[in-house]
């Protein structure tokens, strides 16, 4: 379920980044940024939690860079964190699923999760915060992509619809 679900992850995020193109940074250089910054917000939380799972140290001091990337810096590297968080859940056995990991929170608090729970995690936020791009895309009417996981499973696999019941 999980290697299916951060396969979703990344075709949203895709469109959303292709979206975010569509933001003119001299007419709305404060949406554009804003925009730019929440995705880099769940680039970098990502990266965390990967850190996380891996055992390795937080490599963020926040949850956000200080610095605002530039949009197209910024998809590669979501482009690349995705791949590696689809192929982690998809390499992942089932029975480490439930391991617990132990880690700080970069506000230094203790934390502990399981390794489903920091996937599922992954997966919550970044919708949560897709949907708050899409409200900066909404208020400058521009088109918002599509974000469910029904409309992912019938554009990736197009014979799903040929094969609905008929309605009742």
């Amino acid at each position: 379920m999980f290697a299916s679900l951060f396969a979703y992850k990344a075709w949203a995020n895709a469109a959303m980044l292709e979206a975010m193109l569509a933001i003119d940074g001299g007419r709305f250089p404060e949406q554009r940024r804003k925009a730019i910054r929440v995705m880099n917000h769940t680039f970098v939380v990502d990266r965390i939690f990967a850190a996380h799972l891996l055992g390795e140290p937080n490599p963020y001091a926040a949850t956000n860079t200080e610095e605002t990337p530039e949009l197209a810096v910024l998809a590669a590297s979501i482009r690349a964190s995705d791949a590696w968080l689809a192929g982690y859940a998809r390499e992942l056995p089932a029975e480490r699923m439930g391991d617990r990991i132990r880690f700080h929170f970069t506000d230094g608090k203790a934390g502990e999760m399981s390794r489903a729970e920091m996937l599922q995690h992954l997966i919550v936020h970044g919708a949560y915060h897709r949907g708050a791009v899409g409200q900066i895309l909404d208020a400058l009417s521009l088109p918002r992509p599509a974000d469910t996981i029904n409309v992912y499973l019938h554009t990736t696999e197009p014979w799903r619809r040929e094969h609905g019941s008929a309605a009742p």
